[in-house]
């Protein structure tokens, strides 16, 4: 079996993109996308079926973000003019605008696994050691971030807070984008709700958003939180290691693969950020090693075991919960 090193050194062969291929997949999801947008704003369509609309919308919007992800990484259409102002407006449409989604996510491919309480381009995670020192008024903080409702509202909480309202307040200068991603976004709203209503504002723009963003935000957790993960303090970690034993692989039907941007096979992504999305499962396929990695699913109980999860124990080597903890200090 070849250690993480050499399986790095093999995926180069993988990180060469088809060009041609790379502008089919933006094309084939930014024009059903504009479609299906254009369809949640008919009143004359039948209410089911523009909320079946908003749903494939709110996927797309899944697909988008993912292929602008990897252009971010630069593993497709590089040196492109047309392609980087596709780009810049899809980062600002998407709410995440380029300064800031690519300074957090470079942190956090740089940082992925490593024990932390600043959770930038991840979501935090402590040990009981640290945790136990933590003031009250931290631990509701650290908490609040891994809560539940943090991930399933990341429309709000991740994309327009975080993305956006808190990079522009810290550093006005540096994340201009921000701002103009947030003054677009609203202005749309308004707009929305001025000429269409309120049902036309929920389901035609705000749903597509919603259920893009909380997909994508439990896909983000649950690959880097659950059973049989591995932390690391700083000086332990190990660039390999975090991506095969400390990354899952998201178990899903064909379908969702396609809408998810083959982002299931996150540990390929983690261990070669530069292969395109398309070829995520070719590079697994070649790599015996790589077959067999921790897996999550979107089984309601997998999701929920991953969940509750909430601090590193080290002493055992696991992820633990709060009742967990209660129960090893009382």
């Amino acid at each position: 079996m070849r250690s993480g090193k050499q399986l790095i050194i093999e995926s180069k062969k993988f990180s060469c993109e088809q060009r041609w291929r790379s502008w089919v997949e933006l094309f084939s999801t930014i024009i059903p996308a504009i479609f299906l947008f254009i369809v949640g704003f008919s009143a004359v369509i039948p209410l089911p079926i523009r909320i079946f609309c908003s749903i494939i919308c709110g996927l797309l919007y899944v697909r988008l973000f993912v292929i602008y992800h990897d252009y971010q990484h630069r593993a497709i259409l590089q040196n492109s003019r047309i392609a980087h102002w596709i780009m810049v407006f899809l980062g600002i449409y998407l709410l995440a605008p380029e300064t800031i989604w690519k300074r957090s996510h470079e942190h956090h491919h740089n940082n992925n696994s490593k024990l932390t309480l600043s959770g930038i381009g991840s979501y935090p995670t402590v040990s009981k050691t640290r945790y136990l020192k933590l003031s009250n008024k931290e631990r509701r903080m650290y908490l609040v971030n891994r809560h539940p409702l943090t991930v399933m509202f990341g429309y709000l909480t991740l994309f327009i807070y975080w993305l956006n309202v808190k990079s522009y307040i810290e550093s006005p200068k540096k994340h201009f984008d921000s701002l103009v991603a947030l003054i677009l976004h609203i202005s749309m709203a308004s707009l929305v709700f001025y000429f269409y209503g309120p049902a036309i504002l929920i389901f035609g723009w705000c749903f597509p958003f919603f259920l893009a963003f909380s997909i994508g935000a439990y896909l983000f957790y649950s690959q880097h939180n659950f059973p049989g993960v591995k932390f690391r303090e700083n000086h332990e970690w190990a660039y390999d290691q975090a991506a095969i034993t400390s990354t899952s692989r998201m178990v899903m039907s064909p379908v969702m693969h396609w809408f998810t941007g083959n982002i299931g096979y996150h540990h390929i992504h983690h261990l070669n950020s530069r292969i395109p999305f398309y070829r995520l499962k070719e590079a697994m396929e070649s790599m015996p090693e790589l077959k067999n990695v921790p897996t999550t699913s979107w089984n309601p109980i997998e999701m929920f075991r991953c969940l509750r999860l909430k601090i590193w124990d080290a002493e055992n080597n696991k992820m633990i919960t709060l009742k967990q903890l209660r129960l090893q200090n009382s």
